[in-house]
């Protein structure tokens, strides 16, 4: 049964310009630093004996104080989108909208920037098990989504191809993130979802094709001579599977291919043997064709005159001559073959 990923519609955030917004922002701090500064002055001044003076700079005070918490939501809506970066807001747990283009802007100060939790390599945490302890990368929360072009390189992985032959291989996968609204909600890390696929994807291609048929003129696909059309086909199935994570994958390369160490001497015994038989194959169709050439040009210019016999023996000493490993050692008969 085939499950749909459900795929929330990215729309635009409604944002502002935040030029005019930081001037109002930064007015706001001044007229709050003021209020409590001359809060205080009015409550000395009138620790001396007016009641007025005091009155008025509790008010200041506590209206600076309200002033303070205000802008400091206020400052809260503040955000610079560099090229290439995105940012996904809510609004009390529902989609606000999302923005992409760089700039400085202001956004609702309620509205909250969501993304998927990333590894910070910098940060790691020790955790006790029964068995000593284990280093565990701590996950840093970040709102900015990257729109830039990235590389998986995937692991290299066992895999048997159609024969059951086990080989190791690996692939480079060109990726970005082509719709931040899809990667943060549709699934829950885009990263961790795509190497996944990833490895699932090269698992299910490899095992459709042998690693090679030891053939020359065999027509048939396979992993080490047919590598770029599969690697397009690996390319076009990952696409598929990650298009509701709002994933783009530019390019798919396998970067390693090879059996696997417990086979590995065995296939290479085998691709010797028939590198050895291959080339056995063409001495012996040149052998034949230089003796047949030899025989008929003696006949036809009649040199020498040979019976059946003296054929066959010459026959014999050219074809131990031309596919000998060895240079042949001439014997020189001064007498007759009879």
């Amino acid at each position: 049964m085939e499950h749909k990923i459900s795929v929330v519609e990215e729309k635009a955030a409604k944002v502002k310009s935040g030029g005019l917004y930081l001037l109002l922002d930064l007015l706001g701090w001044i007229a709050d630093i003021a209020a409590f500064v001359f809060g205080i002055i009015f409550l000395a001044v009138g620790a001396d004996g007016g009641a007025g003076l005091v009155g008025l700079g509790v008010t200041l005070l506590v209206v600076s104080i309200l002033g303070l918490i205000g802008m400091i939501i206020f400052t809260c809506g503040f955000h610079i989108i560099q090229p290439n970066q995105a940012m996904v807001f809510t609004l009390f747990g529902k989609y606000y909208g999302t923005v992409k283009e760089p700039g400085f802007y202001y956004v609702n100060p309620f509205c909250s920037a969501v993304a998927p939790q990333k590894v910070d390599a910098g940060a790691s945490l020790n955790v006790a098990n029964g068995t000593g302890t284990t280093n565990v990368a701590v996950s840093m929360p970040s709102k900015k989504i990257s729109l830039r072009t990235r590389t998986l390189n995937n692991e290299r992985q066992k895999v048997n191809d159609v024969l059951g032959n086990p080989i190791i291989i690996g692939a480079n996968v060109i990726w970005k993130v082509a719709d931040p609204t899809a990667a943060v909600f549709n699934v829950e890390n885009f990263e961790r979802f795509l190497s996944t696929q990833c490895d699932s994807v090269i698992r299910n291609i490899a095992r459709l094709y042998p690693y090679d048929t030891m053939e020359e003129d065999s027509a048939e696909k396979t992993l080490r001579g047919s590598s770029n059309e599969i690697a397009e086909q690996m390319e076009q199935e990952l696409q598929t599977r990650v298009a509701d994570g709002g994933l783009e994958i530019i390019d798919v390369r396998i970067t390693h291919l090879a059996y696997s160490e417990e086979i590995a001497a065995a296939m290479l015994q085998r691709q010797q043997a028939e590198a050895i038989i291959a080339a056995r194959q063409k001495i012996v169709e040149g052998a034949v064709s230089m003796v047949k050439m030899a025989i008929d040009q003696l006949g036809e210019e009649e040199i020498v005159v040979l019976d059946e016999e003296r054929k066959a023996a010459m026959v014999s000493n050219l074809l131990v001559v031309l596919c000998g490993n060895k240079d042949a050692q001439p014997i020189v008969n001064s007498g007759s073959i009879y």
